[in-house]
């Protein structure tokens, strides 16, 4: 089935669903006339006033809704703890609107009365869906966890993806950047009941940088009582090999001070296995075919300190100072490549064996400082000045041999690389917000800056530059950014709108030192964004947004440096790499506050990609960083999250979509050749409360991804299967965890890429399945949240490898 008939099917079934179902609603209080929120709403059969056909928890002005009822007769169940259950028998004829009903307290046992935690709410703003998760089920654990379930949002191998894209991760409107490892240690430390909300914003509005796709901006709740808290807290995988993280962290609250300070170390052996194939073409046919079994092991020990202290100056200014360091000190791969070269009838002619080591040492330390203050008018102004140094040092070595099919070594080469890379960023940024009437002004300046220098060295490396030229070099890149935008948002009875324009002026250099080229770009970009919301009733509303956005080469793709596997089989950076422009535009349908129905295009232009192409003629293969000539996605993405039961908290998301990629096939004549993949991506995330008191918790993930496409590859199908099991003791100061990730191992797959003269393949293997135990104690008023931020900049995203 195409996804245009899957359309007008499901186009069908929506109309069906939006004029056939029931719904029931009414309020609760208690004598007084007092509101009565997170009371058990309970809809039970009549025959037996037992079964339970429907549950949901009252919101905080007492109002409860249950959807999906059909016409019967019914029994209406109210429990509230201190208060007398509540039996009414009703009937139920399309929708229903019942009277308002009075509990009254409860003169008996209260053991024999439970009370249930409020579920996580999803609403639609006009910019903007959120994931509403205070005091609800989702507030033990940790922030990463929260993210993991929050709508849209994909888990891919640690990879947080929206909509087919990696995302960009913010706290309290404030950039994130660390690896994708790091982010989740990062957050896996952040204890989840500081969090009030995440938001996912599919099209950022202009305050953002026009950098990047999705964000998803975490909003945390604030505390006012003074007092001190720390933790200390260790986790244990295993996998195919063990490793363990420990960490502790400390927050002291007063009443004009408050400091945090945080640290983790995770040292860590990791596996990776590659399974690949080439087929070298010639007129048309195979005449050669190479199988490859790639062997990676890691050793790594990484150290990750965050130190934050803010300064109530008065009751409107505040300044903030904070300090994050990753260290990955003496960081070890272990390679070993296993080529076999058969000719067009299968028979071997030889072997290549390659042993190959590299060693790293990483650093990345950033500064911020933040100063804030409120005008008597309503105006609010941020000042921020931002350092980043990163240093990166990685030497490698590469020893290759050949044997004919008896095991007789024909031939070897060896050769060595020292590489280096450093990078300083600055930025300077204010933002001022006020109102005007009953319109919302915001308005900024940022600039930022940006050196970076890397040099590679080879030695011993005389047969090499026999195959390849200008191996050694030194690059320098310049960039500086100057920025400025606008915007305004009104409100009014059933509209909703927000307007905004950014402007951009890029001035980049890039200069390689051996080859005596300088590569000089300046250009200015506008990035509109407009948004439009209509809310036709309570339960039916419709939103209609667009925006402009860049995306820039990470730093290291322009390098125009090789790094080898061995010597057929390598990396190569590109200094000519330019920054591309998407359109992005989205229709929302929300129904009944419930579902949600996002129809997207997403135009992403000459978007800089890895391609992978294979040398017929010599009898190589290259990994790439190209501009393509054109890339677009489009789809629909649905959401949907219920309580089935009182214990049982459900949430299901599905995206059907269509990717295309348009690339200039180097090794084919630079012909143009499209590459494309229709697939569907779903998810459910299954929360079930396993005790009364809320203190032990079950998880059942199930994901599914069938045909996707990256860069010239396309992606076989993935399923993933994981359990959880989280309980916390002594009245909320300890946790234990337990968790079974990628059950049936079925993570991994294949890659793909055949067209014209291409026919190339591989499986990767790594270790997503594995066991995690996991313990945390909490001492001191455990009770209080923090004031854990990150300190990152948006440039600070293209360091990412």
């Amino acid at each position: 089935m195409n996804i245009r008939t899957f359309l007008g099917i499901f186009l069908c079934f929506l109309s069906t669903l939006v004029f056939s179902q029931n719904e029931l609603s009414g309020k609760l209080t208690d004598l007084n006339n007092e509101a009565l929120p997170y009371a058990n709403v309970i809809l039970l059969n009549a025959q037996d006033s037992v079964s339970v056909v429907k549950g949901t928890v009252s919101e905080e002005d007492g109002s409860f809704l249950l959807k999906d009822i059909k016409d019967d007769n019914y029994v209406l169940k109210i429990t509230y703890v201190g208060y007398e259950d509540l039996l009414k028998k009703i009937r139920v004829k399309g929708d229903t609107n019942l009277k308002t009903f009075k509990v009254a307290p409860s003169s008996g046992d209260l053991d024999e009365v439970t009370i249930q935690a409020r579920k996580p709410r999803i609403s639609r703003e006009v910019d903007r869906i959120v994931f509403d998760v205070e005091n609800s089920t989702l507030s033990s654990g940790n922030t990463w966890d929260i993210l993991k379930k929050s709508p849209g949002v994909i888990d891919n191998q640690g990879q947080l993806m929206v909509r087919n894209a990696a995302v960009q991760v913010y706290l309290n409107d404030r950039k994130i950047y660390l690896s994708a490892s790091e982010l989740q240690t990062l957050l896996e430390s952040y204890s989840a009941e500081n969090i009030k909300s995440i938001e996912i914003i599919t099209n950022p509005p202009a305050k953002y940088d026009a950098e990047g796709g999705a964000i998803l901006n975490i909003t945390t709740s604030k505390s006012i009582t003074p007092g001190y808290k720390g933790s200390v807290e260790g986790t244990y995988t295993q996998a195919i090999y063990s490793k363990y993280k420990i960490g502790t962290s400390h927050y002291f609250q007063g009443d004009k001070v408050n400091v945090f300070a945080n640290y983790n170390f995770s040292p860590r052996k990791d596996y990776k296995n590659d399974d690949s194939y080439i087929n070298f073409i010639q007129d048309g046919q195979p005449f050669s075919r190479w199988n490859t079994d790639f062997t990676r092991e890691t050793i790594s020990q990484a150290h990750n300190a965050n130190a934050i202290i803010d300064f109530e100056l008065s009751e409107k200014s505040n300044l903030n100072f904070s300090v994050n360091a990753n260290f990955s000190p003496n960081r070890e791969f272990d390679n070993d490549v296993m080529t076999e070269m058969r000719n067009a009838s299968g028979a071997l002619d030889s072997t290549l064996v390659t042993d190959s080591g590299v060693f790293t040492d990483q650093n990345n330390v950033a500064l911020n400082l933040d100063y804030t203050t409120s005008f008597d008018n309503g105006g609010d102004l941020s000042l921020k000045a931002h350092y980043t140094r990163f240093d990166q040092d990685r030497e490698q070595t590469v020893f290759s041999q050949y044997f004919d099919p008896q095991g007789q070594r024909l031939d070897a080469l060896e050769f060595e690389t020292d590489a280096s890379q450093i990078v300083d960023i600055y930025t300077a940024q204010a933002d001022y917000s006020t109102t005007i009437g009953e319109s919302a002004f915001e308005s900024g300046l940022k600039f930022s800056s940006i050196e970076s220098e890397s040099g590679i060295e080879y030695m011993n490396e005389r047969r090499l530059e026999s195959l390849y030229d200008d191996l050694g070099d030194v690059f320098l890149y310049d960039e500086n950014i100057y920025a400025a935008y606008l915007s305004v948002s009104h409100d009014w009875t059933k509209w909703s709108g927000k307007l905004g324009l950014r402007g951009e002026y890029t001035d980049r250099t890039g200069e390689s030192m051996s080859v005596e080229t300088i590569n000089d770009r300046e250009y200015f970009e506008l990035f509109p964004t407009a948004y439009l919301q209509y809310r036709a009733s309570d339960n039916h509303s419709f939103t209609l947004d667009y925006s402009r956005r860049i995306q820039r080469p990470r730093y290291e793709s322009l390098n125009p440096f090789r790094y080898f596997l061995n010597e057929t089989n390598f990396n190569a950076g590109n200094p000519n790499l330019i920054a591309s422009i998407s359109n992005n535009f989205n229709l929302n349908y929300t129904l009944n506050n419930a579902w949600f129905f996002d129809f997207y295009y997403k135009d992403l232009g000459e978007a800089p990609e890895t391609l992978v192409f294979q040398d017929n003629q010599n009898l190589t293969i290259r990994n790439v960083n190209q501009n393509l000539l054109d890339s677009k996605s489009y789809g629909v993405d649905i959401t949907y999250g219920l309580s089935i039961t009182n214990f049982w908290y459900a949430q299901f998301f599905t995206s059907l979509f269509r990717m295309e990629n348009t690339l200039l096939a180097l090794e084919s004549n630079n012909a143009e050749v499209t590459i494309d993949a229709e697939g569907v991506q779903a998810y459910v995330y299954n929360i079930f409360t396993l005790s009364q008191d809320g203190t032990f918790e079950g998880t059942l993930f199930a994901q599914y991804l069938s045909d996707y496409l990256s860069g010239s590859y396309n992606l076989e199908p993935m399923t993933t299967v994981s359990i959880g099991l989280r309980k916390t003791l002594w009245d909320n100061r300890a946790e234990l965890s337990l968790n079974v990730n990628d059950i049936f191992n079925s993570t991994n797959t294949r890659l793909t890429s055949e067209y014209l003269n291409q026919s190339n393949s591989f499986f990767s293997f790594s270790e997503n399945r594995n066991v995690q135990i996991g313990f945390k104690y909490n001492f001191g008023n455990f009770r209080l949240s923090d004031n854990q931020r990150t300190i990152d900049e948006a440039e600070r995203e293209r360091l990412r490898p």
